[in-house]
């Protein structure tokens, strides 16, 4: 009929979280109250009914998902404004894809179709482990042991495939009334690669009224109550339980670093004497037997034993601590360039079978060691006349050798800026190039703090790109320094880079956002202008 404008109805697919009004974005509050028909699961209805004002409510079963999302899409199609709602996020085993099949089963498009909006909700592996503690800081998958919709045998491969990943899983849907083998067999699975005590955490109906949290065990799980509104969170191998949280490192604790002597994140703190008092290294009163002690006694018992097929095993201290990786830069020094054999041989005694020594194009090596004695490892090195450096975001100097060391004048300031400012933390890895004479042949002026020694004297240079169709060398900001003012001036500038930059910003980005660093002013430098390549015979 002519002059009638044809009403374009819209979906709203709305996740309201856990249940708990505090856990509602405000987003999915309002898409509830601008919609005309509100479309969901019973249950989840009546957790919204504090939002709910006129809308007209279609609420069913548990199993009438499909006759749900098709009521939607009809009802939208008739030009209203229709929510449907799931607890959790829609888009997690919720019904933002059962909507889109709907529609895309009657030939819907973006462009010409019902205008579909998906609002995003909390999910169940979020609000659960947000009660538990942190038990998902590190790689993790959710897998539904509901196996109406998916084959047991598929479901089967995939808890198998996240054990022997190590991920944390986080399984829904885990025991209903008549599905109660499924948690039984998921368990039995990843018992085959977890230890029986890995932790467990078990939340029924987070943030609603009848909310329970249980701490428990991959062993002892089952013997707690698990049902529909259960969410079980089972950790990996590095989980622990620290004062009732479960947490799962993100894995700093594996690395240590050389920016401090002092080590904040050194994974053998955890394992201190006295939060350990049943530890074999444990000191007991004097005229008593400590736990290894026992331990040893106990082996050789069994070891003189009249079935000889059982051997005591060897405890050591090293056997109790993890191991960690600790990656450093090591390199003969600042100005010397000349590995020895002996600092060879000690590189690889040190790095062993499983370490590894990476070649650099900046007189370093970069070992990656698995440790977890990193101090017995550093005072090798350090024995061997090895300088021991820091990687990732610090500063590093990048010195020549002074040919050979005949050029002897400007090397107690290498020294001095390597000690002063070597390894210290910096939002983005800087680099410092300092050049003993003038003819600066190491490229000192492509780093993006350079120092040319000529003449007696010092020139600046800053802000190199070292990479890119516009790379270029460090502006020219300062000539003849006097030598006792070049340490103190490179540290100021480094502070001023440490307190003003964004996180991960380089240095040139950061002096020509700036624009003035300590005096010295960004200048734009020339575009290289590339002619046409000629052509003829």
């Amino acid at each position: 009929m002519e002059g009638v404008v044809e009403m374009k109805g819209k979906l709203l697919v709305i996740g309201f979280g856990p249940g708990s009004f505090d856990q509602i974005t405000k987003r999915a509050k309002e898409a509830i109250e601008e919609s005309d028909i509100i479309i969901g699961y019973s249950t989840y209805v009546e957790l919204i009914q504090g939002l709910l004002t006129d809308q007209e409510i279609v609420s069913t079963g548990m199993t009438e998902e499909v006759t749900r999302a098709r009521e939607a899409v009809r009802q939208a199609e008739q030009g209203k404004k229709v929510a449907v709602i799931s607890s959790g996020d829609a888009g997690v085993y919720g019904m933002a894809g059962l909507v889109y099949e709907v529609l895309v089963e009657k030939g819907w498009t973006q462009a010409t179709g019902v205008e579909v909006e998906i609002v995003p909700g909390i999910s169940a592996i979020n609000s659960c482990a947000a009660l538990l503690g942190a038990p998902v800081m590190h790689d993790a998958c959710t897998i539904s042991l509901s196996d109406h919709l998916t084959p047991w045998e598929l479901i089967e491969r995939r808890i198998e495939a996240a054990g022997h990943a190590d991920f944390v899983v986080a399984l829904y849907n885990p025991k209903s009334g008549r599905r109660t083998r499924q948690i039984v067999e998921a368990q039995r699975i990843l018992l085959k690669y977890r230890s029986p005590d890995t932790p467990v955490g078990l939340v029924k109906s987070a943030y609603r009224d009848r909310q329970q949290v249980v701490l428990t065990t991959l062993e002892n799980m089952l013997e707690h109550d698990i049902g529909m509104l259960t969410t079980v969170i089972i950790g990996n191998s590095s989980t622990f339980v620290y004062d009732g949280l479960m947490i799962t490192p993100r894995g700093y604790q594996r690395k240590y670093t050389l920016t401090s002597d002092d080590q904040p994140l050194k994974l053998h703190q955890r394992l201190r004497k006295e939060n350990e008092p049943w530890a074999l290294e444990q000191e007991t009163p004097k005229g008593t037997k400590t736990s290894l002690e026992w331990a040893t006694e106990a082996l050789s018992m069994v070891s003189q034993d009249s079935t000889p097929a059982v051997k005591p095993a060897i405890i050591t201290k090293a056997a109790t601590q993890p191991e960690s990786i600790f990656e450093f830069a090591v390199s003969t020094g600042v100005a010397n360039k000349k590995f020895t054999p002996q600092q060879m041989i000690a590189l690889a005694e040190v790095a062993g079978e499983k370490g590894s020594i990476e070649y650099t194009p900046h007189h370093q090596m970069i070992l990656r060691i698995p440790t977890s004695e990193p101090e017995a490892v550093t005072a090798r090195l350090r024995s061997e006349g090895f300088l021991l450096s820091a990687i990732g975001d610090v500063v590093q100097l990048k010195a020549c050798d002074f040919c050979d060391g005949e050029k002897t004048d400007s090397i107690p300031y290498a020294d001095e800026i390597q000690e002063s400012l070597g390894g210290l933390q910096v939002p983005k890895e800087l680099k410092i190039g300092f050049n003993g004479c003038g003819m600066a042949c190491y490229g000192a002026v492509k780093e993006d703090i350079g120092i040319v020694y000529r003449k007696g004297k010092f020139d600046l240079f800053l802000g190199a790109k070292t990479v890119g169709r516009n790379a270029h060398a460090g502006i020219p900001v300062a000539e003849g320094i006097e030598p006792e003012e070049i340490v103190p001036l490179v540290e100021d500038i480094v502070a001023f880079f440490k307190e003003k930059a964004y996180p991960n910003e380089r240095f040139h980005k950061f002096f020509k956002r700036i624009g003035e660093i300590k005096g010295f002013k960004y200048q734009e430098v020339p575009a290289i202008q590339i002619e046409p390549m000629a052509c003829g015979d």
